[in-house]
């Protein structure tokens, strides 16, 4: 009895270090405070200051005994040392959680936050009294953070009563897919899920949200949802969608693309409002298609020594438009050697947004030393893999034929020399026959 007595105890004791492990496997985040300089006005070019940062971070509220024991490093300044309640761990993912001793560390930033109303109107429904809120009157901090091999993007606004250092997530908003790669016509998935402290005042006060493409300085709204008086908001866009379902059952507020086009490569940034509050997080979408080859012409024609064959590779339907077009030739020994570049054009664009683009190469099996001829393979290197096209090319009458070529000289030299033995003995049988009887009839 004592025994077992004593093994429980010892799992006791276990299970108690394992929950004291599992409550700290939120991470010490290095942050940088960003913040507009004092003193200066608004303009294109405000100067900005950071400061060094740290955020302390536990999923249940600090004590003061509980601040006690910790112990920050004092190159950092006091007043830019946070103790932060997460109660959903939005900031305990792995990706933000590095290894101990580890050289990459996630990103992260901290920047004042003002509340303020929506702007556009399919959240401005959210905000509709002109009187803002006492639970308002608080410091407000938005953080935007990224994870270790882009495994995540978050972006969290917190609050924390006046003149304190103990900040409280109030929305957070974050994606699990920062990059997305997809092949030209599948469907994609742009994740994109929020969580709103279901002891905060806006809890339940309605929210809404909103998909936006950018590309190049050039944007569109592809998607807007009003929580609030359950509609979409008109867009030119087609084909997108959010599971509604999902969105009000665990927050999920991902982007659906049923088909992916080129066009759909660039910036989609998801937005989340709640009445005086907005987070959002960005997602890069990038369309890779590898490209088609077609070698030209097909099949190749017989070469001759001393003539010029024309050949040419097309590369089709491929994006983005950065691609690498070569040559290369295998000899019958199997001996390979690259023929370099060729003359390569430049990109056409068709109307679903692909490219294309070729390359012509000049055959002179002299200067080229193509020998009897092997493999001509065209080798196009792409963002969505290298791609390769080859044809066989036969160049006819050069020097120094090989043991086939011999033996098949020797038979077709055996076969003519037959055929004029044949030639001549008839022949030669014909003008006696004549003789012999031109002889009778003398007679």
């Amino acid at each position: 009895m004592s025994d077992i007595s004593t093994i429980y105890k010892i799992s006791i004791i276990a299970f108690t270090l394992f929950c004291s492990a599992s409550g700290s496997a939120c991470p010490v985040l290095e942050c940088w405070f960003v913040q507009e300089k004092p003193g200066h006005g608004g303009g294109f070019s405000v100067p900005m200051s950071q400061e060094k940062s740290l955020m302390f971070i536990r999923t249940e509220g600090y004590s003061e005994e509980s601040i006690s024991k910790v112990h920050p490093p004092a190159d950092i300044s006091p007043s830019r040392i946070y103790y932060v309640t997460d109660p959903a761990g939005t900031f305990c993912s792995a990706p933000l959680n590095p290894p101990k001793g580890s050289v990459n560390k996630p990103k992260c930033e901290i920047n004042p936050f003002m509340p303020h109303a929506s702007m556009v109107s399919w959240a401005s429904a959210l905000t509709d009294s002109a009187q803002s809120p006492v639970y308002l009157q608080a410091d407000w901090f938005s953080v935007a953070t990224q994870g270790l091999d882009e495994q995540l993007t978050l972006s969290n606004i917190m609050r924390a009563p006046s003149a304190s250092k103990e900040p409280k997530v109030i929305l957070s908003v974050s994606s699990k897919t920062p990059v997305v790669r997809s092949r030209l016509g599948e469907p994609v998935l742009l994740d994109c899920g929020f969580w709103i402290d279901p002891s905060s005042p806006v809890h339940g006060s309605g929210f809404s949200i909103e998909w936006r493409y950018q590309f190049r300085g050039e944007g569109r709204l592809v998607l807007a949802y009003d929580g609030k008086s359950d509609r979409f908001a008109e867009t030119s866009e087609t084909g997108a969608d959010i599971d509604i379902t999902g969105l009000y059952e665990s927050g999920n507020a991902s982007l659906i693309l049923e088909e992916s086009q080129v066009r759909h490569s660039g910036t989609y940034i998801c937005t989340v409002y709640l009445p005086h509050l907005l987070a959002q997080v960005a997602i890069d979408l990038e369309i890779v298609e590898p490209p088609s080859l077609s070698i030209y012409p097909s099949p190749l024609p017989l070469l001759v020594p001393g003539q010029v064959l024309v050949v040419q590779c097309e590369a089709s339907g491929f994006a983005p438009h950065t691609l690498d077009l070569s040559w290369e030739f295998k000899s019958a020994d199997g001996t390979s050697r690259s023929l370099g570049q060729g003359s390569v054009t430049g990109h056409r664009q068709a109307s679903d947004g692909t490219f294309s683009q070729s390359s012509r190469l000049e055959l002179d099996s002299g200067k080229l030393r193509l020998g009897r001829g092997g493999d001509i393979t065209c080798i196009a290197k792409h963002d969505g893999g290298t791609q390769r096209a080859s044809a066989t090319l036969n160049v006819i009458g050069v020097s120094a034929p090989s043991i086939e070529d011999s033996m098949a000289m020797v038979a077709v030299a055996l076969v003519l020399y037959g055929m004029i033995k044949f030639l001549s003995w008839t022949f030669s049988s014909s003008d006696s026959s004549d003789t012999d009887l031109k002889d009778k009839k003398e007679k």
